[in-house]
């Protein structure tokens, strides 16, 4: 069952690129006494996910961290590819998740099978706020090439002013 409003974020395990090579960082870290704006996609470099999704976090990230304390992306791909993106896609501002074994997504609820794609085990497209490791707002986009509920003008709408 996916993740709700009033849900805690599970506490994982993921990995992010620091300047000695991939690091861990847990959940608690990312968002114990934080606002944090959290999005998954399906996989990083893919046509959706680099021309639609993570564009408009790039260029409103100053709006939504004027708001939350970070703006992350997570994806099912290993730390060297988040940070390759990351690169690629000028998202510097952005903290990148790599969520390898697809802990998180599992336990968000937010996992979809793409093996009749080659893909194995994906994330579902989404957005979620959360106060303190509780959810505030979770946005899927579960319709393929749709960005919507998980858009980055969503996000600002559901941020307070």
């Amino acid at each position: 069952m996916p993740i709700s409003v009033g849900d805690k974020i599970p506490d994982v395990t993921l990995k992010t690129v620091g300047p000695d090579g991939p690091e861990d960082i847990s959940t608690s870290d990312i968002f114990s006494g934080k606002r944090v704006v959290l999005f998954g996609v399906p996989g990083a470099f893919t046509p959706g996910c680099s021309n639609t999704h993570m564009p408009g976090f790039v260029i409103k990230a100053d709006k939504v961290l004027e708001k939350v304390d970070t703006l992350a992306c997570m994806s099912v791909n290993d730390a060297f590819v988040m940070r390759a993106w990351q690169k690629d896609q000028n998202a510097q501002a952005i903290l990148m998740l790599a969520d390898g074994n697809a802990e998180l997504t599992r336990a968000l609820g937010m996992e979809k099978d793409a093996s009749g794609a080659g893909m194995g085990i994906r994330s579902l497209r989404f957005a979620l706020i959360a106060e303190d490791g509780v959810v505030s707002y979770v946005g899927v986009d579960t319709e393929r090439g749709v960005v919507d509920k998980s858009s980055v003008d969503t996000i600002l709408q559901h941020l307070p002013s």
